[in-house]
């Protein structure tokens, strides 16, 4: 059915086709009094809404009155880890009680806790728990993710956990890139040997995610006590030979050399870079690697230190913002609520927090062609928002402002009827 939304306050992200930096990163599109046109999942008109009602088809599908609200793009969320079982509750005390990542992680908590989750869960419960979580990213107005596998650590249950990924994608709720993410920590039949299991990840794993077509990506945890830059080089190179793009999580913890793997490699993204320095952003500008920051780890953690979005952005690299969504560290899928930590505590204006959530989120997924932005023969991803005034976004902390959501030119959820 063909969908016309108008009397709206519409952000489109139009622009150069490339992940936005510099004046870009605060370009938002806004068409005051807009209006946009869908039909068959694709956007066949959008502007001032005077000259869309002009099209032959306006009139001709169902007519929504914006009633003056924000209209914009769906969000893009470049990294999740949403395939898990069980939430981390104890780590959540423990962290509650003053200890540290590291100290979770050594006394058996962390990512290597979800993997017996992971691992004692059928194929078929784990796609029901992700259709669960798939629909309350869709009901704040996400309607893309990268989604990571990496909480199985083992041969089978890695392989579960892309395969229910695909089972997720196929239903069509959500678009969905899934990463394969099996160096993610050193499961305990490992452990103290870090190598070994990346190699095994490499030659027993990597080979079936390839051949059953399971993920775009291949991402690696580049961190001391983890996995090192030579063994994380190792298996990102063999990813890349099977046809996989790369990401990298890196200088999150400690500066371990990951954002320059990353450069070195050409990688889609770098994530998290909280420790990352001037070299690195330097290498990261000349290699085309968006920065995916993560500030809701940050903040749900208590650290006071922050990805230094501020510095990135001076440094010209472009800037995509994701939830990090996991049980341990980010149990949080509303893109909203990342808005507003990336605006208080990383000072990011609010024209920015939109651009890296949207057109830089689409480039940081691999769907920069397809998603983030609101022009003509892109996919009909389009949000309804309570509010007149884009600040509001990350201005109205701790409240779902997505009234309507628009997936594939349907809707797909709604919280009232628009006016019409």
């Amino acid at each position: 059915m063909k969908q016309l939304v108008t009397n709206a306050t519409v952000l489109t992200f139009s622009g150069p086709a490339e992940p936005r930096s510099g004046p870009a990163s605060r370009n938002v599109g806004l068409i005051r009094q807009g209006a946009v046109l869908m039909d068959e999942g694709k956007i066949v008109s959008v502007g001032p809404a005077d000259m869309v009602l002009k099209h032959p088809d306006a009139r001709k599908g169902r007519v929504h009155d914006a009633g003056g609200r924000v209209v914009m793009p769906g969000f893009v969320d470049a990294h999740t880890h949403p395939v898990f079982g069980a939430p981390r509750l104890k780590d959540f005390e423990l962290r509650a009680q003053g200890r540290t990542y590291q100290e979770i992680a050594a006394a058996g908590g962390g990512i290597v806790s979800s993997v017996h989750g992971v691992r004692g869960t059928t194929e078929k419960e784990l796609t029901a728990l992700l259709v669960e979580r798939a629909a309350r990213f869709l009901e704040c107005g996400t309607t893309a993710i990268e989604a990571k596998s990496g909480y199985g650590l083992d041969k089978d249950s890695e392989l579960k956990s892309l395969r229910a990924l695909k089972h997720l994608a196929a239903g069509g709720m959500i678009d969905v890139v899934p990463t394969f993410l099996g160096p993610h920590a050193v499961p305990p039949e490992y452990q103290g040997k870090p190598g070994d299991y990346a190699r095994f990840m490499a030659k027993e794993v990597l080979p079936v995610v390839a051949a059953e077509g399971l993920a775009r990506y291949a991402d690696v945890f580049c961190e001391r006590g983890y996995f090192g830059p030579i063994e994380s080089e190792d298996f990102l190179r063999a990813a890349q030979a099977a046809g996989l793009g790369l990401r990298v999580h890196a200088e999150q913890l400690t500066r371990s050399g990951g954002a320059q793997l990353a450069a070195k490699l050409k990688a889609c993204t770098a994530d998290h870079l909280d420790k990352a320095d001037d070299l690195d952003l330097a290498a990261l500008k000349d290699a085309g690697t968006v920065a995916c920051l993560v500030p809701g780890s940050n903040h749900f953690l208590g650290l006071s230190e922050m990805p230094p979005a501020r510095r990135i952005l001076d440094a010209g690299v472009p800037v995509a913002l994701a939830t990090d969504f996991n049980p341990g560290t980010c149990p949080c899928w509303n893109m909203q609520e990342i808005l507003a930590v990336a605006v208080t505590r990383m000072k990011m204006g609010p024209e920015e927090v939109l651009v890296s959530a949207t057109v830089n989120g689409a480039w940081a997924a691999g769907l920069g062609k397809t998603h983030g932005t609101l022009e003509v023969g892109r996919a009909a991803d389009v949000v309804v928002y309570d509010c007149t005034d884009y600040r509001e976004l990350s201005y109205w902390f701790g409240k779902n402002l997505a009234v309507t959501v628009f997936k594939g030119g349907k809707v797909a959820h709604s919280v009232e009827d628009l006016r019409a």
